[in-house]
């Protein structure tokens, strides 16, 4: 991914949902006006949820999502429906594609029960508008709730000025026609008839940044010394800085402050130097794995934290997560603990998640605890069996997901903490790595 990129996480997620057949991937590709998605009249052909980023106006960087049908069958099908929802943990506005020539079916009526729940924006787009008799129009489309045979023409009573009116006003910015008031709108993929509204609907549901904080902004003033330690070992990606070093980097050029990138091994001398010209910075910011080393050849008057505490606020729940730390100090033997990380990547010999945490959590807790390891998608939905969840700092994943997880494990009880919040509690800097945010230290 190049500098100059929005990162998936970042983007708006739009999933498209519907059954087999309904016209999902043909819509997406009217809508972004290319074959990003594999049309055919066979049944089931979207097997797995597809991901593509790309640039969608009116709404910018997208990330736009074609989900299996959600009427699939058999063993494998019921798989492929299990995928289609678990899409919807991070989705940001969902498009339920219905064909129009039938309406809406249970299938569907549960998904938007779905949607609601989430309080997930969404839209009911009705395809195959070309595919009506002409001069009518669908009705009592939002009461069919199970198949209905004689659906067609025999339920298609309206007149053509009905359906123009139910196009036009399916097309307004607001919409309380008919469907339960649901946000809806007919369009053929097959013509285009009124993707261009449908694109304009879909850009309408986009929330506002949710971002309760930014990332380190609200920290530090214009012309502030911000340093950031980032270790160059075998695990660093070579030839550049892996994501959350971009953003933060990022965020402390738009509020105009200075950052100096530098590594641990050069801290110290780097510190000692400016403190000679009298330049105190006003925070460093470190890899977790190098915080022992860091804590030590960093002075106590200057303020430090790390890239993955910085995360753990800006995508989740900082106090959720430092509140989740203490349930290190009740860890037994046999204990289950389950270690999840966002994204999938090549496992080292030394890997954090399934190596330096382990070691962390038996040293400091001096018993032998259970672990479990998921990465990527395979969070699982029940967590009721660990004693604790330690998880990333969730840089590859959007904020409703990273959210969606900490919700998940406050339902069922289950402490979740972060990773830099543990290294900081197992090597005895918590406290100081969590003084920029001052109503968090209570929690402790």
């Amino acid at each position: 991914m190049g500098m100059n990129q929005t990162p998936a996480s970042e983007r708006v997620h739009i999933s498209f949902f519907g059954k087999r057949n309904a016209g999902k991937s043909s819509i997406i590709n009217a809508v972004t006006g290319q074959n990003l998605a594999i049309v055919s009249d066979v049944k089931g052909t979207t097997t797995d949820p597809v991901y593509k980023t790309m640039e969608l106006l009116p709404l910018g960087p997208v990330m736009v999502i074609d989900t299996p049908g959600i009427d699939d069958e058999g063993p494998l099908g019921a798989l492929r429906v299990k995928k289609s929802y678990q899409v919807l943990n991070k989705t940001d506005i969902a498009v339920l594609v219905v064909d129009g020539t039938i309406g809406k079916t249970q299938e569907e009526e549960a998904l938007i029960a779905r949607f609601k729940a989430k309080s997930i924006p969404y839209l009911v787009v009705y395809n195959k508008l070309d595919l009506l008799p002409e001069g009518t129009a669908a009705v009592n489309l939002e009461n069919c709730a199970a198949p209905c045979p004689d659906r067609g023409a025999a339920h298609i009573l309206e007149t053509n000025a009905a359906l123009s009116r139910e196009i036009h006003a399916a097309s307004e910015p607001s919409d309380n026609s008919r469907n339960n008031n649901e946000p809806h709108v007919w369009v053929s993929a097959a013509d285009n008839t009124n993707i261009y509204a449908l694109k304009e609907k879909i850009a309408s549901l986009k929330q506002e940044d949710t971002h309760k904080f930014p990332i380190i902004a609200d920290l530090i003033a214009p012309l502030d010394l911000v340093i950031l330690v980032i270790p160059i070992d075998k695990a660093a990606p070579k030839g550049r800085l892996i994501l959350p070093q971009q953003q933060t980097i990022r965020d402390i050029l738009e509020r105009g402050a200075l950052s100096l990138v530098v590594r641990d091994v050069e801290l110290k001398a780097t510190l000692e130097h400016f403190r000679s010209q009298g330049i105190l910075p006003k925070l460093v910011v470190t890899d977790s794995q190098a915080f022992a080393r860091v804590s030590k050849d960093t002075p106590e008057d200057i303020t430090l934290t790390s890239f993955s505490i910085l995360f753990a606020r800006y995508k989740g729940d900082l106090e959720t997560t430092v509140r989740g730390a203490a349930a290190l100090d009740t860890i037994k033997d046999g204990d289950k603990i389950l270690i999840a990380e966002g994204c999938t990547h090549h496992r080292q010999c030394d890997d954090i998640g399934t190596y330096k945490i382990p070691k962390w959590i038996r040293e400091y807790t001096g018993k032998s605890p259970e672990f479990e390891f998921v990465s990527g998608t395979e969070f699982p939905d029940d967590v009721s069996s660990y004693k604790m969840v330690v998880h990333c700092g969730g840089c590859m994943l959007n904020e409703r997901e990273m959210k969606y997880r900490l919700a998940c494990c406050a339902d069922q009880g289950v402490p979740v903490t972060n990773y830099g919040i543990l290294i900081a509690q197992v090597t005895g800097i918590l406290r100081r790595s969590l003084t920029p945010f001052p109503d968090i230290l209570k929690f402790l």
